[in-house]
């Protein structure tokens, strides 16, 4: 359909024809979106092809010295005339091969374990096969007949040998990288040599680390930060999901072992039918939940910010204050007020003399999350569109005046487009992180009311609520990385197709 029939329709005609749009391009999106992960997918296996290709070129085009850093990193650099250089990249080869003969190779080896004699809580001894470590608890007694531990010293826990392995995972890659790296600065160096150019010298090459390439100096930190703090414990989360790692196995000496996607089963239907069917239930209320409390505080904030920004109305910055003040105090703050108010035999019920089940009931319960969530959320929304209805062009206006459009068509043809086309981005990132939202279930509601008819979580309990009882409360590891796994896979993929979908992706230039 081309512009001119979509303006010749009514409005109800528009609209039926956008929300038909919409539902009609969900299954090309996502095969879009699946289209985009083969094209990455491919590019990262046609690069490692490329520089497996440029691996070998480079060993049959260099010279002796180049040759020999595919052996001895920093060999080719060092007969190139870049001692510094050539020393820094032997040095990284030295440590790296330390590191592993006296450390890494100690995990690696006992990441995967079999034959491995184990007696579990209630006294049951088993021989287990890929269990992570080797070296259980062994008892006998002092010389006063008390039982001790008698290998103490040599004891391995599971979950050290897991997150070593995890580090020396991520510096194996560095060292390859870096293994690679000197590969192409010896042939590179090489050829400037052969061109009759001088490589620059390792005060040169300093040098050029603070001024040309100074980003990679700043960006330094952060990524390394990034690595510790980030990735380490993504992957390490990542490996607990494929393991039966639970609280029983949480003290020292204590192991656990490798099970394969067994957990990712039973959280759907080789489970216990409580367990498969909590995750059913809390994963529709937790789309739900983000669904009307990402879009309540959108349109009510629209709304309050189209109020206060009237020309008609006085006083604005003191109305803008005024809305703020909920934002100024801290969140927690006022969830742990309202959940006072809102209490049974407490606050509104006593003052009123009724007993009206806001935080008891399920139901109840969920509208009213949903309700206080709009208190605290509203004036960010407010603030922003805001900004955005101060910098519309007023000749938009003008021209829509002198063709005769009255209030009406002028929000739904200018104002509305326009918001919502800047504030898509923030649209999709409220939703992931309503998704996420803790602090409002935790503070108001805890995940309760209670329910038999969960596993280990209440009825108005979100995955990442329940995800952190998992954890906390119930020391069930295996199941809550299950769970973080799905969180993020829905986050992610969700927010990816929702963004390639919006106009703010696809016409970035549209109202600039």
């Amino acid at each position: 359909m081309d512009y001119l029939d979509y303006v010749q329709m009514t409005k109800g005609q528009q609209i039926s024809y956008n929300i038909k749009s919409f539902f009609t391009g969900i299954p090309g999106a996502i095969a879009g979106f699946f289209q985009v992960v083969a094209n990455v997918i491919k590019g990262f296996f046609g690069w490692i092809g490329n520089g497996f290709k440029g691996y070998g070129q480079r060993f049959s085009d260099g010279d002796t010295g180049t040759k020999l850093s595919y052996v001895i990193m920093g060999a080719g650099n060092m007969m190139h005339k870049q001692l510094g250089k050539g020393l820094v990249f032997l040095a990284v080869e030295v440590l790296y091969i330390m590191y592993m003969v006296n450390f890494g190779m100690t995990y690696v080896s006992k990441i995967y374990s079999d034959n491995v004699t184990i007696t579990d809580s209630n006294g049951v001894t088993a021989v287990h096969y890929g269990v992570i470590g080797s070296n259980t608890p062994v008892y006998g007694y002092d010389d006063f007949g008390e039982k001790t531990l008698l290998n103490r010293d040599n004891l391995d826990t599971s979950n050290n040998v897991l997150l070593f392995f995890v580090v020396t995972l991520l510096i194996t890659i560095a060292f390859f990288a870096l293994y690679i790296a000197n590969t192409k600065s010896a042939y590179e160096t090489e050829q400037l040599i052969k061109a009759g150019k001088t490589p620059m010298t390792g005060i040169e090459e300093i040098k050029d680390y603070f001024d040309e390439r100074f980003h990679v100096t700043l960006l330094t930190i952060p990524v390394l930060g990034l690595l510790a703090f980030t990735v380490v414990p993504i992957i390490f989360t990542v490996f607990i999901a494929f393991t039966n790692y639970t609280r029983e196995r949480i003290a020292p000496g204590e192991l656990y072992w490798w099970v394969g996607f067994q957990n990712f089963a039973e959280v759907f239907n080789t489970g216990s039918a409580e367990q498969s069917a909590t995750f059913g239930k809390i994963l529709s209320w937790t789309l739900i939940w983000a669904f009307f409390a990402t879009f309540s505080n959108f349109i009510l904030g629209i709304i309050l910010a189209l109020m206060i920004n009237k020309k008609e109305i006085k006083f604005k910055a003191f109305w803008r204050t005024l809305f703020i003040i909920t934002a100024a105090v801290p969140q927690f703050v006022t969830l742990l007020l309202m959940k006072m108010l809102l209490g049974q035999g407490t606050g509104l019920n006593a003052m009123m003399g009724t007993t009206y089940p806001f935080l008891t009931d399920a139901t109840w319960a969920k509208c009213t999350v949903i309700i206080v969530n709009i208190w605290v959320g509203v004036p960010f929304t407010m603030l922003s569109t805001s900004g955005i209805l101060m910098n519309i062009p007023e000749d938009l206006y003008e021209s829509a005046r002198i063709d005769g459009a009255n209030a009406v068509q002028q929000f739904t043809k200018i104002t509305f487009p326009y918001i919502f086309f800047v504030l898509t981005p923030y649209l999709i990132s409220s939703f992931v992180g309503n998704i996420n939202n803790f602090n409002v279930i935790y503070f108001l509601t805890g995940g309760g009311p209670e329910s038999h008819l969960y596993y280990k979580s209440g009825e108005t309990d979100l995955l990442v609520t329940w995800l952190y009882k998992l954890t906390v409360s119930e020391g069930d590891y295996k199941l809550a990385a299950v769970i973080g796994i799905f969180v993020f896979l829905i986050c992610a993929i969700g927010s990816l197709i929702a963004f390639n979908m919006s106009k703010a992706s696809k016409n970035e230039e549209e109202f600039s």
